[in-house]
């Protein structure tokens, strides 16, 4: 007979969501299937923000990538869209994301390092080389260059006669997580926010098909936090944003269906899955509720997702597949519009091509040989999924009314309170990893003495840096130098009439201003923001 003793006194989620042995219609009281998860497609998008889902089309399969050179990069683009991949996701290395161009003292020792270096026009144009940009959609993870980075794109898509109407992808745009878990901030919130309106307002009237910002719990949740934190902050980032844009005259429905997201997807896979759900609804009444926002398409939650990099280990990193594919899983069965899945030697390295390409096929056999795309929220209707969402939603909802409470999310960061939330939270499961209450395999249990690597590290080479220098070398002595001053010039004067910076940083990048020079006019008019210590 089998004993009834259990393994641990309690069960909980990451969260600290007290899981309970079975689920039962009790833990559902007062549940209305009707208005909580209503039909695929229609409010409050529970069940997904399409009424086919995957039935009628795959979610984006978007590996994300970029590394030393563009050139280096345009190859590894080239080889995944031959392989299956439909849609391109760029890595940017620091210097790019701080605004420091690779020839900067700075920028020593980290040019092409964790991603591409994209200093100039030409580099962007070696990078989308041989991809046709109407046909991609492209997403670009930076933030407080978001502005130049997408001006350089614009440009290129103008160059190569393809009409901006034409393009789709994302930019990030997201710089309030950076203040909060990421650091590759540059100017001070306030002004921030400015340039990425000025980008709302610019591609709302010009690129159409853009999502102009991609709002990230990811970076959150890699710094720490918890399912329900990363959510609660997230929607926080969102709102604050909205706020802004209102007040700078932008009404909600005209920017808004065009607002995306980017989560994780951690270990806990039935909480991802709820959180996944969790999050539509959330939106929904917010957007409907909140904003007034009238468009149905405000109130869709659309959303992309990595898994996890900070589960991964160096340690039996065979095993990191493993891990990936569960996390994949739970953001398909979750219902995410795009999906990412890590390599198994991104604990070590930036991933091979072999590594790549498993990660790739990993996203292909979980659509084309599980049946987990055949049917929408496969899961929908389970008393444990749809108790664990609603609890989900319950406390992201009191962590956004304490946001409220302390001013909103500005005032939120600034006083510290967002960062030390994620620290403490980091804390508690570091003392569960170190106590082994919380198992990580290859880690704390079944660990291996000597382990060899059996199969290539990608190694980055020295030259990369080297060969950046001379590029802007000679870019600068081929410009027309007197029109890239003017162009600056008129950035800096743009600054001071609080005009929209967005078509004179086009400008600039046109006649082929760097983005470090560019940086520099902003980084003058703005001033660079220091962080505040949190005790």
């Amino acid at each position: 007979m089998a004993s009834d003793k259990e393994r641990k006194d309690k069960f909980f989620a990451s969260s600290q969501i007290e899981i309970n042995k079975v689920y039962t219609e009790k833990d559902l009281a007062g549940f209305d299937p009707t208005s909580s998860l209503g039909e695929p497609g229609e409010y409050p998008f529970t069940r997904g923000v399409y009424p086919t889902m995957y039935r009628g089309k795959l979610w984006t399969i978007r590996q994300y990538a970029g590394f030393g050179t563009a050139e280096e990069s345009n190859r590894r683009y080239r080889f995944l869209l031959s392989q299956g991949q439909t849609g391109l996701s760029v890595a940017f290395d620091l210097p790019t994301q701080l605004g420091l161009d690779s020839d900067h003292p700075l920028a020593q020792g980290e040019v092409g390092k964790v991603g591409v270096a994209i200093d100039s026009i030409e580099d962007m144009e070696i990078l989308f080389n041989r991809i046709p940009l109407e046909k991609v959609s492209v997403s670009m993870t930076i933030n407080s260059t978001a502005a130049i980075i997408l001006a350089m794109y614009l440009a290129l898509a103008e160059k190569e006669g393809i009409e901006w109407t034409k393009l789709s992808g994302t930019i990030q745009n997201d710089i309030l997580k950076e203040y909060i878990a990421r650091g590759t901030y540059i100017f001070p919130p306030q002004a921030s926010i400015k340039i990425i309106t000025d980008i709302l307002f610019f591609c709302h009237k010009n690129v159409p098909q853009w999502n102009t910002m991609s709002i990230s719990g990811y970076h959150i949740r890699e710094a720490g936090a918890t399912a329900v934190q990363e959510l609660a902050f997230t929607f926080a980032d969102a709102i604050a944003y909205i706020q802004a844009a209102d007040e700078a005259g932008l009404e909600v429905d005209s920017f808004a269906p065009r607002l995306s997201f980017f989560l994780a997807s951690h270990n806990d896979f039935f909480e991802e899955i709820a959180k996944f759900r969790a999050a539509r609804r959330i939106w929904a009444k917010l957007m409907k509720e909140k904003f007034q926002a009238k468009n149905p398409l405000s109130w869709k939650f659309r959303f992309h997702t990595q898994t996890s990099g900070v589960t991964l280990l160096a340690q039996q990193p065979e095993n990191n597949v493993v891990r990936v594919t569960l996390q994949a899983l739970a953001a398909v069965l979750g219902g995410t519009q795009s999906l990412h899945t890590n390599s198994r030697d991104e604990a070590l390295a930036l991933p091979s091509e072999e590594s790549a390409q498993i990660a790739l096929r990993t996203q292909q056999i979980i659509a084309h040989e599980s049946s987990a795309a055949d049917t929408v929220d496969p899961l929908g209707g389970s008393y444990f999924i749809e108790s664990l969402t609603n609890q989900i939603e319950e406390k992201v909802g009191e962590y956004l009314q304490k946001i409220e409470n302390l001013g909103g999310m500005l005032k939120a960061i600034e006083k510290g309170f967002i960062q030390k939330e994620i620290q403490e939270s980091a804390y508690r499961y570091q003392k569960q990893t170190e106590s082994k209450e919380q198992i990580i395999v290859g880690l704390n249990k079944y660990e291996k003495k000597e382990e060899r690597i059996r199969f290539r590290i990608y190694s980055h080479s020295k030259k990369i840096e080297r060969a950046q220098i001379r590029k802007i070398r000679l870019l600068k002595e081929k410009r027309a130098e007197k029109e890239v001053k003017n162009r600056l010039h008129a950035i800096k004067e743009a600054v001071g009439a609080e005009e929209n910076l967005f078509p004179y940083i086009i400008d600039a990048v046109k006649a082929k201003a760097t983005l470090g020079e560019i940086s520099s006019i902003l980084k003058e008019a703005y001033g660079i923001y220091k962080e505040a210590i949190v005790i």
